[in-house]
């Protein structure tokens, strides 16, 4: 997760600078302004996961540590379930409740996984 938290600032940033730049500059977040800019931002991150999991199932991330993201049953994720995997894991993960889940669950698979019905699987090196 600081694997990807790491690329992800990195997403953030730009993607902020060229919402900043095309909005007249940072002045410029009052009001609605600063929550078009979340908008923008949440838009951005659901692109970036849905783009990666969708082609294949991982991240750099993921792909640096041999995870995959699947749907037992299918050959890829459908977009629908990667979405509100996504969704879920952006509700649950800050507050700390699917990694807990993960520490306990049979399996070590996140609760928004076990929800979403998708799960991470090793791939072999």
């Amino acid at each position: 997760m600081a694997y990807e938290a790491t690329l992800l600032f990195g997403v953030v940033f730009v993607s902020t600078a060229v919402f900043l730049i095309a909005g007249g500059g940072a002045s410029s977040l009052e009001g609605w302004r600063h929550h078009a800019l979340q908008a923008f931002l949440a838009a951005v991150l659901a692109a970036y996961f849905l783009w990666c999991w969708l082609r294949g199932g991982q991240t750099l991330p993921m792909k640096a540590w041999h995870i995959r993201l699947v749907m037992p049953g299918r050959a890829s994720v459908p977009p629908g379930r990667a979405l509100l995997r996504f969704a879920l894991a952006a509700l649950l993960m800050p507050t700390g409740i699917s990694l807990l889940w993960a520490l306990f669950d049979p399996e070590k698979q996140f609760l928004h996984d076990r929800i979403a019905g998708t799960r991470l699987i090793s791939v072999p090196r």
